[in-house]
């Protein structure tokens, strides 16, 4: 088994292919062909894979390009697949862990597309004493997916958020950007049916 400091010397000497198995899998495995990137990645979409190659191209010579890439595309496409972050570390020369690093840092940026609808469960102490585990538990079981995924018809995504403020509200859920107080897994299904109407 190789050591780490000689994954990277051999990462940063191959160009692009060693992060195939990271767009396959999604998780940072290296491997030798680029030859299979999902098809609804946005590399593979003419209009996004445009979007990615200006947003690189205006900003790869400026101070913080990977933030500052990072951010248009997540802005415009809505995430940073694993496979868009080896392409743009690729064009901007610097080691994939950079800007992995940035994306798994930072709670804006998303590695897979959203839903149409988000519905964040508040982890703050508040919340988390007054029963969200117990209103996830719920979401998880109706909807068939976890914390960070998102419905196959691609219309809610589950996240976990921090504090929001609400405190008084315990427990909170973040439904679209409206905070909803006093939650309790029995009135999840009428909070559903409403996000889904």
């Amino acid at each position: 088994m190789k050591s780490s400091t000689n994954l990277v010397v051999e990462v940063q000497s191959l160009s692009l292919e060693p992060y195939a198995a990271l767009c396959v899998k999604g998780v940072l495995i290296m491997s030798r062909s680029l030859k299979e990137i999902p098809e609804n990645d946005p590399l593979n979409k003419a209009e996004q894979k445009v979007i990615i190659d200006q947003a690189i191209a205006e900003n790869k010579e400026r101070p913080g390009a990977v933030m500052l890439v990072l951010n248009e595309v997540q802005g415009k496409i809505g995430h940073v697949s694993p496979c868009m972050q080896a392409y743009i570390a690729q064009q901007l020369n610097v080691p994939l862990g950079q800007v992995h690093g940035v994306v798994t840092f930072y709670s804006f940026f998303k590695q897979q597309p959203r839903g149409k609808h988000t519905i964040k469960f508040c982890l703050g102490t508040a919340c988390y004493v007054a029963g969200v585990p117990q209103l996830i538990e719920k979401a998880k079981q109706m909807l068939n997916i976890e914390l960070g995924q998102t419905t196959p018809d691609g219309q809610i995504t589950l996240e976990e958020c921090r504090c929001v403020g609400a405190c008084s509200q315990a427990p909170v859920l973040v439904v679209n950007d409206e905070v909803q107080g006093k939650q309790r897994p029995n009135k999840f299904p009428q909070i559903l049916k409403k996000v889904q109407s």
